[in-house]
């Protein structure tokens, strides 16, 4: 028999008879496998679970108490410590009373009372197997949602600049109207321009930074479907990502003949692609405003390679390189450990190279962060897993 399993962790057993010898004798019986505590009854079973439900996964409770039976006990727990395995202990196993403790109290075993030794040990143990199997669920179920709400608050990040952009340049558009007179025929608007295509101009700019927040939800409405039970996996490969960024983003007029793509050695990407690609979206984003205004030409190169030789972790990247300002030592220290911005000015919160810290550790990968002021900076994602590179 393997030995049991008393480590600090392990879930406890709570056992309530109004009886002193039948608890005793409970946890004389069962103390060798099991950790044990007792209650003399519903009140104090519900004292004890109230400071320290964490700490238990089974209770077991008789039917026949004074003041609140164990039907009593077996429906409040089952309301406010839904993780607690129940099973009522009982002499009165009248059929009334079997189908209100199932209905009820949702026991998983009624034991008839006086309780075996070998039955109840198979109980507790069943019970404490339920307990552990939904307590894997619930932390991977918890799990699914931290992401998803990580996943959409990194989406409503990354939209929230360019949908304020395009609410901007409307609005700009709607402000150069002038207002119709008398004689104006009708089915005409006109507008002020301080240069001509101004208008023009900012409807173009509005429309791709809109584009882009369609890429971004489609990619994401595509990811939805993948998840699916019956859906193929989709093999994500590194050069299409960025392919697809170039393709997608919404680059300023000048800005999309300075970004270069350098594939060296391509790879097959894990994790999923709407994630990864708001990661790659937010670090040219921010490399671009970080060029912004510069006396030298901005340049920035998407460099995609891969080296099987290299330590593990470190096998595959992408990498984006950008010969802007560069980042002081004193932020880059920070940058992915807390929300730190160098365009605090400009509505920056830090909060970015955040998420992208976050999903690249979700997939068992990294982020390296490397500047030199006034020369430009180097973001590396590093990939775990390196599928078949070409």
């Amino acid at each position: 028999m393997l030995a049991p399993d008393l480590s600090a962790d392990s879930p406890s057993v709570l056992f309530v008879d109004d009886e002193p010898m039948s608890r005793k004798w409970f946890a004389l019986e069962f103390g060798d496998e099991f950790k044990v505590a007792t209650a003399g009854g519903a009140d104090e079973a519900l004292d004890i679970l109230r400071a320290r439900s964490h700490e238990f996964g089974v209770l077991v409770t008789d039917y026949r108490m004074p003041e609140r039976d164990g039907m009593k006990l077996l429906r409040a727990v089952h309301q406010d410590y839904r993780h607690v395995i129940r099973l009522l202990a009982t002499a009165y196993a009248e059929k009334d009373v079997a189908i209100a403790a199932v209905n009820q109290g949702k026991v998983l075993r009624i034991l008839e009372k006086p309780l075996d030794g070998d039955l109840t040990r198979e109980a507790l143990r069943e019970a404490l197997a339920l307990y552990r199997t939904q307590a894997l669920e619930r932390a991977v179920n918890e799990g699914r949602v931290a992401a998803l709400r990580e996943a959409l608050g990194f989406l409503a990040h990354e939209l929230n600049t360019p949908l304020a952009t395009v609410r901007g340049y409307v609005g700009s558009v709607a402000g150069r109207h002038i207002a119709p007179g008398p004689d104006s025929p009708p089915g005409i608007a006109r507008f002020t321009e301080e240069y001509p295509g101004e208008l023009l101009g900012a409807l173009e700019r509005a429309e791709r930074r809109a584009l882009y927040c369609q890429s971004l939800v489609s990619t994401f409405v595509q990811s939805a479907r993948d998840a699916y039970p019956d859906a193929q996996p989709q093999s994500i490969r590194a050069s299409s990502l960025v392919e697809a960024l170039l393709d997608e983003f919404p680059f300023e007029a000048s800005e999309r003949a300075c970004v270069a793509p350098d594939v060296r050695q391509d790879f097959a990407l894990p994790g999923r692609r709407d994630l990864l690609y708001l990661v790659l979206c937010t670090l040219t984003k921010n490399a671009l405003l970080a060029m912004r205004g510069q006396d030298r030409p901005p340049r920035l190169v998407l460099e995609v390679g891969s080296a099987p030789q290299a330590p593990r972790g470190r096998r595959a990247w992408i990498r984006v390189r950008d010969n802007g300002p560069g980042i002081p030592p004193e932020v880059l220290a920070k940058l992915t450990r807390e929300p730190v911005t160098t365009r605090a000015a400009t509505g920056g919160s830090g909060m970015g190279l955040m998420f992208c810290q976050r999903v690249m550790q979700a997939i068992s990968g990294s982020i390296d962060v490397q500047s030199v002021v006034g020369e430009g900076t180097s973001v590396t994602l590093f990939f775990e897993a390196l599928g078949d590179a070409r």
